[in-house]
């Protein structure tokens, strides 16, 4: 795997955990019982916490990563060679 690969897939690893991150412990407006005022959107969360959840995002993403790359570099999942004009 070269080294383009290997942040290609960390990259992807951190946005889908971002995204499976980013749900969890929001408390709405409207759960709060807090009044928006006008134009505000009463499912927009109190308190995001994203410096948190990017920091999670990374730790998390990093320990797939590693252990993906533990798998493919052991060659403990026997991955199929692609076709010789796929090349």
């Amino acid at each position: 795997m070269t080294i383009f690969t290997a942040i290609c897939i960390y990259l992807t690893i951190w946005w889908t955990v971002l995204f499976s991150i980013l749900p969890l412990g929001v408390v709405t407006h409207a759960e709060a019982g807090i009044d928006k005022g006008d134009g505000g959107d009463p499912g927009a969360p109190v308190d995001p916490k994203l410096k948190r959840k990017f920091m999670t995002t990374t730790i998390v993403a990093t320990i797939v990563w590693a252990i993906l790359l533990v798998v493919v570099q052991f060659k403990l999942v026997h991955l199929p060679e692609l076709p010789a004009s796929w090349r």
